[in-house]
């Protein structure tokens, strides 16, 4: 009888086990469980959120590929080319040597994208972590920016976006999301298919030792305790052999010598092979004594499922082995041929002459896949049972201070210190470098731009859910939006606890379910994505954070808009709310009740069709040249949202608001769908014509100009004053001691 501890190694149950032996008809032997632990693991077979994935819509004209076929989803972009996007978490490597854990799931992303023939040219990333406070987060977070940092500037790979939040709920567990966008000719897309029986198995990059052992399966399919007993699984990179593994890749890419390209990450040589075969429908063969390796006396359990970085899988095909050898010498690069496609359906492992492992691909592939009950739990009714009348609301004396402890928060201050530490104008194509509502990269060769974002909101979803998964869809949008460019497609990456918890699995499945629903309601298809399951410690587990990475495509790259005021005398515009009747629900979740309340307590909402109107009128206002700025309203409310686009346009505001209700709600609440906006005042009329025909609400709140930022009887600071708590916020924070 097999041991409840080789069973938990695997990451699968007893109920599981029994199932493996009714489907072989026998015991599997320990390479064959491993493997088969692996391919069923959450993090490979996602066992417990494919049924709730379907949901998700994936198609438009654009799409190129089917969710789940490929290593990244691709979208059209005009001119002959394609924008290949993917998003991956290295959450639980992260946690425990966060330099080797963030710099890997960076090798791992890029390999997502240079797989499919594309070419990279950016990188984005989502992080969280604890409270700067404590002495450990802050070495999470350094490590975590630093192997970020390391991996991305040794490929030469720009950095170019992402966000980065702060809460006691990652305090063990860190949440380290990392998106890769490549770019590359329509007819160049390579599949991810071990297909044409015969064709040979070639493996190439670094070679096999034991790092990364249980990596899908012990690793990222199970919550852990202590970090010390996973600390093996955790890889070692190296961005030099993979920068010379993109290049001989995408040069093979260009030729007809290969049928398909896989990348070596969860799970390993297992996970590319089987994956492949399983697409294709063919079987495969492999010889473990062929496979390079750097350490002596490795078993075959050990060379199938290593996670040795910087390893490819090529499916050559037959008799084009010297031509392939010929372009790989170019970079230093040698390959070996492991094996061969089969037509058979089996995936066989051999050790020479011994086979050590013979199992069905189609066993391998298909994991049970499970829908729990989907029951709203008695927590989340607490956590949504708020009375704002029961808090103080804040007198007008008090905004200026509330302002600039807002503007200085870890959330909301200027990530600066972190992204000056990225090269985000290698390769010459940022136009808008971090720091800003999206990235803008020029498509070289064309008039054309893309923009990119990544948004995540865990505090509302923790809230609801539902309108977390929907608001982080809308939010990551309007970003796009804001600076010009058509939404095109999302990537995403959901990061929850253990899904067998009922709580955990109603997250789930109504994260998914709000996702879908602003997908439909904004047009937005999802190409590709990522689910991180059994996010936590000690039964504690992460605020549910779904992050969506999103790309819009800017037709003229002339039509580019920034956040900050632009001109002196200009209008400034509040799309999406009128200000007359400002309800107290947006305090729910908000950055201001957390703050300065310590609560993160309230019921979130979103009008998705008010969303859809907002957006388009500001994509209209952008195309017809009446919008000069525009910034999203988001962490901070309206106020803060103001101050940043004096900051950032170096230009003061003057202006007066009036509201009925609280003053806290008004200025610091995060009520969704609303956009700041300036316009030439000759250019109002028109502006209010087009809101009004998309029944937007519409208020002017004041001029831009000056070095001052006032607002009649509520606020009258000194720009500067403004910029330094923004700028200074989150350097403070870690220099505290």
């Amino acid at each position: 009888m097999i041991s409840e501890d080789m069973l938990k190694q695997v990451a699968l149950s007893r109920e599981e086990y029994e199932l493996i032996i009714q489907r072989l008809g026998r015991e599997p032997n320990e390479l064959e469980l491993g493997m088969i632990g692996s391919l069923w693991s959450e993090h490979c077979g996602y066992k417990h959120s494919k049924l709730l994935l379907k949901q998700l819509p994936g198609r438009s004209r654009q799409v190129l590929t089917n969710v789940g076929e490929e290593n990244a989803g691709a979208v059209d972009i005009g001119d002959g080319l394609a924008a290949v996007m993917k998003m991956e978490s290295h959450n639980h490597p992260s946690a425990i040597e966060p330099f080797q854990g963030a710099a890997t799931g960076i090798g791992g992303i890029v390999r997502d994208i240079f797989t499919m023939g594309a070419r990279p040219i950016a990188l984005l990333n989502s992080l969280r972590f604890g409270p700067l406070s404590e002495s450990r987060n802050k070495y999470l977070f350094n490590g975590v920016v630093s192997g970020i940092a390391w991996y991305g500037n040794c490929l030469g790979i720009p950095n170019v976006g992402g966000e980065i939040s702060f809460s006691p709920a990652y305090t063990h567990n860190p949440l380290v999301n990392v998106m890769c966008v490549g770019i590359t000719s329509k007819e160049k897309l390579v599949k991810a298919r071990a297909s044409g029986p015969g064709n040979l198995l070639i493996l190439i990059g670094a070679d096999t030792g034991r790092d990364g052992l249980h990596g899908a399966s012990g690793l990222a399919s199970r919550t852990f305790e202590e970090e010390e007993e996973l600390r093996s699984a955790v890889q070692v990179g190296n961005p030099f052999l993979e920068k010379v593994l993109l290049e001989a890749c995408l040069e093979l890419a260009g030729t007809d010598w290969i049928v398909g390209m896989q990348d070596l990450g969860a799970a390993g040589l297992t996970s590319a092979a089987i994956e492949a075969a399983g697409r294709a429908g063919t079987g495969v063969e492999i010889d473990v004594l062929k496979v390079p390796r750097r350490e002596k006396g490795m078993t075959p359990y050990e060379v199938m499922l290593s996670e040795s970085q910087e390893r490819m899988l090529i499916i050559g095909r037959r008799g084009f082995e010297e031509r392939i050898r010929e372009v790989l010498a170019k970079y230093d690069l040698e390959m070996s041929v492991i094996g061969e496609v089969r037509g058979d359906g089996v995936a066989r492992i051999r050790e020479g002459e011994r086979i050590v492992a013979e199992l069905p691909v189609e066993i391998l592939v298909t994991p049970p896949l499970y829908r729990h009950k989907v029951r709203k739990t008695g927590k989340i009714y607490d956590r949504q049972r708020f009375d704002p009348e029961g808090i103080s609301d804040i007198s007008p004396k008090d905004v200026p201070e509330v302002l600039l402890k807002l503007l200085s928060s870890p959330n909301i201050a200027s990530k600066e210190w972190v992204y000056r530490q990225y090269d985000h104008q290698v390769l010459t194509n940022t136009v808008v470098p971090p720091g800003e509502d999206a990235a803008v990269l020029r498509i070289k060769g064309t008039r054309k731009g893309i923009a990119l974002t990544t948004d995540g909101n865990g505090r509302w979803a923790y809230l609801d859910p539902f309108v977390g998964g929907a608001a982080s869809v809308a939010e990551a949008a309007r970003n796009i939006v804001c600076c010009g460019a058509v939404p095109l497609a999302l990537t995403d990456c959901l990061n929850l606890g253990d899904p067998d918890r009922p709580e955990i699995y109603y997250e789930l499945a109504r994260v998914i379910q709000g996702i879908g629903h602003a997908c439909r309601v904004l047009g937005i298809p999802v190409v590709s994505g990522n689910v991180s399951l059994y996010n936590e410690t000690r039964g504690e587990a992460v605020w549910p954070t779904p992050v969506i990475g999103m790309l819009g495509l800017l037709e003229d790259i002339s039509l580019l808009r920034h956040p900050g005021f632009g001109e002196d005398g200009a209008l400034v515009v509040l799309l999406g709310e009128d200000l007359r009747e400002v309800g107290s629900e947006g305090l729910a979740g908000s950055e201001y009740l957390f703050l300065l309340r310590s609560e993160v307590r309230g019921r979130p909402r979103i009008d998705l069709r008010l969303e859809r109107r907002v957006q388009r009128c500001v994509m209209r206002g952008i195309r017809e040249g009446l919008i000069l700025s525009a910034h999203d309203c988001s962490e901070g409310g309206l106020l803060v949202a103001l101050a940043e686009c004096a900051i950032l346009g170096g230009r003061g505001f003057k202006g007066s608001f009036e509201f009925e209700g609280r003053y806290d709600a008004a200025l610091f609440g995060e009520r969704p769908s609303r956009v700041v906006v300036t316009v030439r005042p000759r250019d109002l009329g028109r502006l209010e014509e087009l809101a009004s025909s998309l029944q937007v609400p519409l208020r002017v709140l004041g001029t831009a100009g000056g070095d001052k930022f006032e607002i009649s009887g509520l606020v009258s600071l000194p720009l500067r004053t403004l910029e330094e708590a923004w700028r200074t916020g989150l350097e403070r924070h870690l220099t505290q001691i």
